[in-house]
């Protein structure tokens, strides 16, 4: 039974309802936005593999960056291992984006906790620290724990 009822996961979907309104009031789309993340973080990747890694075909990965130069969001440089790829860079104006919506997000969550008191508001983001370490901690084991858990929901033993 999930207690939780997926709160966590419904507020912050509302969350990101907010940033992409906000992002698409700087002509950016979501999945624009995903590519400029997954740029900022991997500078220098290939159209290839950052097809591969959001799981878009060559012709999308192609168009999206385009539009993202155009927009100035985004730069290909030649590949010196492979001069008929293009390697990828994020410019400055990603990297303002990537802050303006880290500022929607805290302005966000402040408003949504302003019917908190004091003393509530500090529990509450305690419990969440710690929420968020253990998650973090079973991301980085590869979720063992919970795939473990998921394959006996699914196949359990018969004794």
């Amino acid at each position: 039974m999930d207690v939780t009822k997926r709160q966590i996961t419904k507020i912050a979907r509302e969350a990101n309802k907010l940033t992409l309104r906000m992002m698409k009031e700087e002509g950016i789309g979501s999945g624009e936005f995903d590519l400029i993340h997954l740029v900022r973080h991997n500078p220098g990747i290939s159209q290839k593999e950052a097809g591969q890694e959001l799981n878009m075909d060559k012709g999308a990965v192609a168009r999206r960056v385009v539009s993202l130069e155009h927009k100035g969001y985004m730069m290909r440089k030649e590949n010196p291992a492979d001069a008929r790829s293009r390697l990828l860079y994020a410019t400055p104006k990603a990297d303002s984006l990537k802050n303006s919506k880290a500022s929607v997000e805290r302005a966000f969550y402040a408003w949504l906790l302003e019917e908190f008191s004091e003393e509530e508001q500090q529990t509450f983001c305690r419990l969440l620290e710690k929420l968020y370490r253990r998650s973090k901690a079973e991301s980085r084991s590869g979720f063992v724990h919970l795939q473990q858990r998921l394959s006996a929901e699914v196949c359990p033993d018969e004794e």
